[in-house]
């Protein structure tokens, strides 16, 4: 059992627990795991080793790449924009981005982006690795692209698409990138640590992810969910190289840790301010709860509720006992996870990834622990 550093209220004594045995029982490598509730932190811990050999410890201030959980951090970009009238959520995209009428596209409407119905989860054009450090190459190329269904009808989770989408809005409206976006009106206000774009200074204290066991497995059978994972393809070793790190993929290339994370999100679950900083109007907030698209998705083949931004509580997916509840996660195991009602922040990263994009038993066991707590 490696130490376990940082803090934990007694009251949510049941979260350490569940931290520490995924260390005994899950084979945790290294981990982070950071909760909020009413707005002041009452979890702060990490622990473990930086890779599987455990020759260095994950240290206090480590971050890594947390996949998809950078999608709450995009989201969270455009309904700031939306809470400040910059950005209207139900206008037409060409609306801010002229170019992205063609082929069909001139009614798909900005909530589309983010409740990943689209029609744009992978791309007809071949996409190299290297392609998704051009974020110009992207925006052209998706543009450009007749949906692969009718858009607004269905989900079909836009894996790494999304974060050049909702980015584009992001330029042509502010004229900074999202990941500039983001680093000046959201994360330098809330003093986390958590970079769509890691600056040179942060590079150092980047832990390597350690694959899974089994990849993903990808059917040739033409379907959407086959073509979306195998274009743009999810490489796990490019997440090592200088590219990726300094690259802004704003669906899946998002550095930090829980602590990071929680400080953000966080005001998303008190009403738009966290640690004395007013990010949005508790109405920005709540636009999250507007339901976009319910049913089986078409690339995760699981029922999936979202919102403006997040997955929603649905009666398949109910992720806990109260309804203002919201969520999502990266490819490996990350977590964010926010319960308006208990205004209660979770999130989760970790270094070992395990199989799958739905999530795994360690950061199930953690959320599980804070209702255990809440309810003691």
């Amino acid at each position: 059992m490696p130490p376990i550093h940082g803090h934990c209220d007694p009251k949510f004594a049941p979260v350490k627990d569940a931290f520490e045995a995924n260390f005994e029982m899950h084979n945790e490598i290294g981990a982070s795991v950071a909760i909020s509730h009413e707005g002041k932190f009452v979890v702060d811990l990490w622990g473990g080793h930086l890779t599987a050999e455990r020759k260095s410890e994950w240290a206090e201030d480590t971050i890594i790449n947390v996949w998809s959980s950078t999608k709450t951090m995009a989201a969270m970009s455009l309904l700031l924009l939306a809470d400040r009238a910059e950005v209207d959520l139900h206008a037409p995209v060409a609306k801010y981005w002229p170019e992205f009428a063609a082929a069909g596209k001139q009614d798909v409407e900005v909530r589309h982006f983010l409740s990943h119905s689209a029609g744009l989860s992978g791309m007809d054009t071949p996409v190299p690795t290297e392609a998704l450090y051009d974020r110009k190459w992207m925006t052209e190329q998706l543009a450009a692209q007749t949906p692969w269904w009718q858009p607004g009808t269905q989900s079909g989770y836009h894996a790494l698409t999304q974060g050049f989408l909702l980015g584009e809005i992001v330029q042509r409206v502010t004229g900074q990138s999202l990941g500039a976006f983001f680093k000046a009106e959201i994360a330098t206000p809330l003093d986390a640590d958590f970079h769509i774009g890691v600056p040179d200074e942060a590079m150092a204290r980047i832990c390597p992810l350690t694959p899974p066991s089994e990849t993903i497995p990808l059917a040739n059978d033409g379907s959407i969910a086959a073509r979306s994972f195998a274009n743009p393809a999810l490489d796990i070793a490019a997440t090592a190289t200088d590219g990726w790190k300094k690259a802004e993929i704003p669906a899946a290339n998002g550095h930090g840790n829980a602590r990071s994370i929680v400080r953000i999100q966080s005001a998303m679950v008190n009403g738009g301010e966290a640690f004395g900083k007013r990010i949005m109007s508790e109405a920005g907030t709540q636009r999250i709860f507007e339901e976009q698209t319910r049913g089986t998705d078409l690339v995760l083949g699981i029922p999936v509720t979202f919102g403006m931004g997040y997955g929603i509580w649905s009666e398949e997916t109910p992720l806990g006992p109260n309804k203002n509840t919201c969520y999502w996660g990266g490819y490996g195991g990350s977590v964010v996870f926010l319960d308006m009602d208990a205004k209660i922040c979770v999130s989760y990263v970790m270094n070992r990834m395990e199989p799958g994009l739905a999530g795994d038993p360690r950061g199930m066991a953690l959320i599980m622990g804070v209702y255990q707590s809440l309810m003691a």
